[in-house]
């Protein structure tokens, strides 16, 4: 029997109310920011209600952007975060689950060794062999081109140790009753691992769209370009041209902008992102 303690309800939910405003409200000045002229944060008072400039400072952003910081238009620089975090989202999951199917279902020699092998690479990350990755790109002459922005960050190791575990808690019998049927291979994994494998491809897309969209270091070292710009290192230029010109109402204004393609997809995959963390019992 569970208690009704109206006092621990309250408590917690006071407790959640203040960890979403000191989440919130970091965000809220970020835009009402956006929202003031240039000048009206060097007053040494920062206002909380929202300014009369937020469609002019959004539309410069998005159609000239700041011509001072050397970056390009905010669109073009979204354009590319968003085809940089589909392509990395989409290639891994790809690459992730066909290879985890050939280890589970599969048998060929040193089959073990092949999982161990790619999932020992979770414990090299990209700064560590970022000099010989950024060699191979080089030579391929892929440098400024999206090829050289999403290939080299496809391959996951995380996303095929999860997709292996998960096809090892699917029952054989399934896999029997596909062969009496006279399934083949790719009927099989067509027709019943992937919807089976539906939860766990949201949840693994959202994480790794992300992973994509936050992406800083690589873009900066494969890219002078700034047609391959992505937002992320827009913001950084943006940021380093408002240090000399009071320009954090268009920083904040692309900041805003950064953070709306993230946020959709999190909020339109909230159910199946949810049910692919949680359920254990398929």
């Amino acid at each position: 029997m569970v208690e009704n303690r109206p006092f621990l309800a309250f408590l917690t939910h006071l407790v959640l109310i203040l960890g979403v405003a000191v989440v919130v409200f970091p965000v809220y000045l970020a835009f009402i920011a956006s929202t003031h002229g240039s000048g009206d944060f060097l007053r040494g008072l920062v206002p909380l209600l929202p300014g009369p400039h937020m469609i002019e400072n959004y539309a410069r952003m998005l159609n000239s952007g700041l011509s001072t910081a050397g970056a390009p238009p905010v669109w073009l620089m979204l354009a590319n975060s968003l085809f940089m975090a589909l392509t990395i989202a989409i290639g891994k999951i790809a690459i992730s689950i066909i290879s985890a199917y050939a280890i589970v279902y599969f048998k060929f020699p040193f089959r073990l060794l092949a999982f161990w092998l790619i999932f020992i690479t979770l414990m090299l990350p990209v700064e560590v062999r970022i000099i010989p990755t950024f060699k191979v790109v080089a030579d391929l002459g892929m440098l400024n081109s999206y090829a050289g922005l999403t290939i080299p960050l496809i391959a996951s190791a995380t996303a095929t140790f999860l997709f292996r575990q998960f096809f090892l808690t699917v029952p054989d019998e399934l896999m029997e009753a596909a062969r009496v049927d006279g399934a083949g291979p790719l009927k099989f994994f067509r027709d019943i691992l992937l919807p089976l494998s539906q939860t766990n491809i949201a949840a693994l897309f959202v994480i790794l769209f992300i992973y994509g969209w936050v992406q800083y270091l690589w873009p900066l070292l494969v890219t002078t370009d700034s047609r391959y710009y992505t937002i992320v290192m827009g913001i950084k230029r943006l940021a380093a041209a408002a240090e000399s010109d009071p320009y954090w109402n268009l920083v904040m204004a692309a900041v805003i902008l950064a953070m709306l393609p993230p946020v959709l997809v999190i909020i339109f995959m909230q159910r199946l992102f949810v049910k692919g963390l949680v359920e254990t019992e398929k």
